[in-house]
């Protein structure tokens, strides 16, 4: 026995659950993905999402509507005679004509654990407030923004020094893993649901590019939280001079500092040979780091080409 699923995602985050299900002997009758977007220097090129790669690759039929907003759209959607939807990272809210489209609904991959970081950014801003544990939950789709009961859960603790990139990627097997669990619970007739707490709703918005500078002026674990958290998109940066001229730079890790207090030196200031940088409270060390067109460098491979001694200001 098998599902028939509507597959909807764009992302990498996406594709472990699509092939996951293709593994466990679903059919997978139609996969959705945002439509090709501009690459290229000129912007000139089209470039496929990774999970439309993904399924043209395993022979899958892929659509990709702009919205569901047109008649002939949704209605192709219902003539799949799908059982269930599976949605992971699509990028789009979905209307109630296609929430209530297959004979079981939609399920969602989502990766947090809810009611904390609802909303489009919740592995960022997990790290960025200081969480020690996040997860997975697959939960039943409704009209509101990842409101719905859930149905699994798959908990992740957060490391000390972990990135989001590296959170991500955790985070999608463990998708994967939950997703085909609950497909094979709710084909057997198994699959309990409970409703989301009223309490402890917060909401993970959309990374805006005016939060990615470095505030030295804050605790260093503020600090350390933001930089690891916007790693190694779109990665968190400062401005200092190198050579006699200003350069961003990014910093794609880091670690804090052994000094503790705040008597370190001035915020913003390299305190030691290691990159140490001084905070408004206690210090950071900035591991791994890339200049505008550069590629990225632990810091001592940086430091060869771009010296930053004790005493230089970053702003």
């Amino acid at each position: 026995m098998s599902l028939r699923i509507i597959f909807m995602g764009t992302p990498d985050f996406s594709v472990p659950t699509l092939r996951a299900l293709v593994d466990a002997g679903h059919e997978i009758v139609a996969v959705y993905s945002q439509p090709p977007r501009p690459a290229g220097r000129r912007g000139l090129d089209l470039k496929a999402s990774p999970v439309l790669q993904a399924a043209e690759a395993l022979d899958i039929p892929v659509l990709t509507p702009l919205n569901f907003r047109q008649d002939d759209d949704r209605e192709a959607f219902r003539a799949h005679a799908a059982d269930v939807a599976v949605v992971v990272a699509y990028g789009l809210l979905l209307p109630e004509a296609i929430l209530n489209g297959t004979r079981l609904g939609c399920y969602n991959g989502h990766a947090s654990l809810l009611p904390r970081w609802r909303g489009a950014a919740p592995i960022q801003r997990a790290i960025m407030a200081g969480d020690a544990e996040t997860g997975v939950m697959v939960m039943q789709m409704e009209k509101g923004l990842d409101t719905g009961p859930v149905a699994l859960t798959r908990k992740v603790a957060i490391g000390p020094d972990t990135t989001a990139g590296e959170l991500h990627d955790l985070l999608m097997v463990a998708g994967a893993d939950a997703m085909v669990e609950a497909m094979a619970r709710l084909e057997a007739g198994d699959l309990p649901l409970t409703p989301q707490a009223d309490e402890g709703v917060l909401y993970a918005a959309k990374i805006d590019k005016g939060e990615t500078r470095i505030d030295f002026g804050r605790p260093a674990a503020e600090v350390h939280n933001h930089i690891r958290g916007l790693s190694p998109f779109p990665g968190a940066w400062f401005e200092t001079e190198i050579g006699g001229r200003p350069e961003r730079v990014k910093v794609l890790g880091s670690t804090l500092g052994q000094s503790g207090g705040n008597n370190v030196g001035r915020a913003g200031t390299v305190i030691g040979n290691d990159l140490t940088v001084a905070c408004g409270d206690g210090s950071v060390r900035l591991t791994r780091l890339q200049k505008a067109g550069g590629k990225p460098l632990d810091a001592f491979d940086f430091l060869r080409g771009s010296p930053l001694p004790p005493g230089t200001a970053l702003s």
